[in-house]
């Protein structure tokens, strides 16, 4: 019975843990080590002061380095901006360019079409639908101010020869119903009319438009060379000299003893080919006192001439062929000597 009496949870040696040697002198030395130690002491002040970091170095690295990154990145931003405003200007100044030479190229078109009239021709004025296409661009708008009524001026005496030649086809067919010896007369007229109207219109209208619309000398020299042959051509017409296709003074007159309605047609036809002389003689005074006011001069009519031929790609090509042709006739001859 004695084992139940003793109590199973006390141990059977009565020992307190914290009593132990070891721990003892663990804690007697800690507390010891901690109740004389102090840091504010001298010795322990003397001991760190050449360890310790001063605040100011501590505090001044971080922001060196903040100030670096913010200039790096103030410097990039930067140097991206100006690239920007570089590649901008750069697209400008492309732009630029190509307005200016699309500007070059609409200019030089338009150039092309009004001096060569290879564009947009309106002379004669003929219907979309005929078959004939017009073959010369004209516009009196072109023409300075000063100029364009003499110019208008020509191009209406012109129509005015045309329409004469025309109603001297149908005097001479009168004549020709009162006898059959003027048929001669009804032949050339016919000629004349198809001849001399689109010739005068080529040979003296268009050089005097050419050189009122771009001071051409050469035009000027060219139109007073025609233009003085068909002042001649007017009188010669207005005389009526017979059996050459012109009703004028003398064949109006020989024809009143034969029939006098068809001498009256023919007698007005006649006053229609002296009005044409008197118009082509004052006009061409008006055209040469224009020309001296344009500042041109046979010199630079040569130049021009010059110029035109060295240039036209039909007299190259003809030239060309000539000294081609002449190269090879002389090689041929030296082969058969």
């Amino acid at each position: 019975m004695s084992g139940f009496d003793n109590n199973p949870f006390v141990d059977p040696v009565d020992m307190n843990p914290f009593q132990d040697e070891s721990i003892t002198q663990a804690t007697s030395s800690t507390l010891g080590s901690a109740g004389e130690y102090n840091p504010f002491s001298e010795t322990e002040m003397e001991s760190h002061t050449s360890t310790t970091i001063p605040i100011s170095a501590a505090s001044s690295q971080p922001a060196v380095l903040q100030t670096s990154v913010e200039q790096s990145a103030q410097a990039n931003a930067a140097t991206g901006q100006a690239a920007l405003i570089k590649q901008q200007e750069e697209l400008e100044r492309k732009a630029a360019d190509l307005e200016r030479k699309d500007q070059e190229l609409q200019n030089s078109s338009a150039g092309r079409a009004l001096h060569t009239g290879a564009k947009d021709n309106n002379w004669p004025p003929l219907p979309s639908c005929s078959p004939v296409k017009p073959c010369f661009y004209q516009t009196l708008r072109k023409i300075p101010e000063e100029y364009r009524r003499t110019c208008k001026r020509m191009y209406y005496l012109w129509m005015f020869h045309s329409a004469t030649l025309f109603l001297n086809v149908l005097a001479c067919l009168a004549s020709f119903t009162a006898g059959s010896e003027y048929g001669v007369d009804l032949g050339l007229s016919i000629v004349w009319f198809m001849l001399f109207s689109p010739v005068a219109f080529i040979c003296w209208y268009r050089p005097v438009y050419k050189a009122f619309r771009s001071d051409n000398s050469f035009s000027f020299f060219f139109f007073f060379f025609v233009f003085f042959f068909q002042v001649a051509v007017y009188v010669i017409q207005a005389v009526g000299i017979p059996k050459w296709g012109n009703s004028g003074w003398i064949s109006s007159i020989s024809m009143i003893s034969t029939n006098l309605a068809v001498a009256v047609v023919m007698m007005v036809v006649a006053g229609f080919f002296t009005v044409n002389a008197i118009l082509a003689v004052i006009l061409l005074k008006v055209v040469h006192s224009k020309y001296r006011r344009t500042g041109a001069s046979f010199t630079k009519a040569q130049q021009e001439f010059s110029s035109g031929v060295l240039t036209n790609r039909t007299v190259q090509t003809a030239a060309s062929n000539a000294a081609t042709s002449a190269a090879q006739g002389a090689f041929d001859r030296s082969q058969g000597n």
